[in-house]
């Protein structure tokens, strides 16, 4: 298993290139259609693959989730994820899955893992509405590999969302308006995080316009500023802040970052990374492309305090 992953901390290249890599893992054969389906996760929230340890059963958790394993002695809530995506399936799950993101790390029990690919995020599309009805919500992207084996990307941000002891209305309390209007636009595949987003926001006063992905911000973020230039006027006095996650189908944050650092129209907006892939190593390739702040998803009081940092109050 670290054979697999031994590498991953060297592939800090893919920032601004639309690239990703991503483990391929299944949950089982779903009893109900006979199918084995193949997800996949970003490999920069993995941190290792291991055979699934003894896994202490605890009380009024979630379902899906298994209990605590200890790990490095610190205690690690485990998820079931074939149980999690509603897949019946006889296979136990042998292989767990350590994810580090959002500040947590939990266990993902999963029945294999199959090979990690390098893959651009022009190949990874939107699921269809009848895909995302399906599957509950929890697929973000789809692609087919040349093999015609059709991926999935598991929103692991929803999967904690729903499994943690996450308080909404804890996180929100301190947030306060600012003083003068102002308006952003904010880009996030994650249905969960744009919630989030959309709330922390208008908790602030703050206007906000919003895309699924980057593709689709970057196209109207063109179109608006088009309008803007024949109308003479600044693309900084309509959009004050664009906000943006890294992970998106069709075009990331790195590159939606570059294409906006890079064109002089929206000279004077700053850019605001909002990702689940909070390391060091992840900031710094953020950086790398322009952006202005980085912060961490589910962190609506951080996020609402650099929010009114880079709007400012003039």
């Amino acid at each position: 298993m670290s054979e697999l992953l031994k590498k991953i901390d060297a592939r800090t290249k893919l920032a601004g290139t639309n690239k990703l890599e991503i483990l391929l893992f299944t949950l089982g054969t779903d009893q109900r259609t006979g199918r084995r389906e193949n997800f996949g996760i970003n490999v920069f929230k993995v941190r290792e693959v291991m055979r699934t340890p003894e896994i202490t059963h605890a009380p009024e958790m979630p379902a899906c989730v298994e209990g605590m394993v200890s790990l490095r002695g610190a205690l690690v809530p485990v998820v079931d994820l074939a149980k999690y995506t509603g897949i019946h399936t006889d296979a136990k799950p042998e292989i767990m899955i350590v994810t580090e993101y959002n500040g947590h790390t939990q266990g993902f029990l999963v029945e294999a893992v199959d090979t990690i690919l390098r893959l651009d995020w022009s190949q990874m599309r939107v699921p269809p509405d009848m895909l995302t009805a399906q599957m509950g919500g929890i697929i973000t992207a789809v692609t087919e590999l040349d093999t015609g084996k059709l991926v999935m990307m598991m929103d692991v941000e929803k999967v904690l969302s729903e499994t943690s002891n996450y308080d909404d209305q804890m996180s929100y309390q301190n947030i306060k308006p600012l003083p003068k209007p102002k308006t952003v636009y904010f880009a996030d595949d994650s249905a969960v995080a744009r919630k989030q987003i959309s709330t922390t926001l208008e908790m602030m006063g703050v206007k906000y316009f919003s895309a699924i992905n980057g593709k689709k911000a970057w196209d109207e973020l063109e179109k608006m500023a088009a309008l803007a230039e024949a109308n003479g006027e600044e693309m900084k006095n309509i959009v004050n802040l664009i906000l943006t996650d890294v992970e998106m189908p069709e075009m990331d944050g790195y590159m939606l970052t570059k294409n906006v650092k890079s064109d002089p129209r929206f000279r004077g907006i700053p850019v605001l990374m909002h990702s689940s892939l909070s390391g060091m190593q992840n900031q710094k390739l953020g950086h790398s492309v322009g952006v202005d702040e980085y912060v961490a998803k589910f962190e609506p009081q951080r996020l609402a305090e650099t929010l009114t940092r880079l709007l400012g109050t003039e």
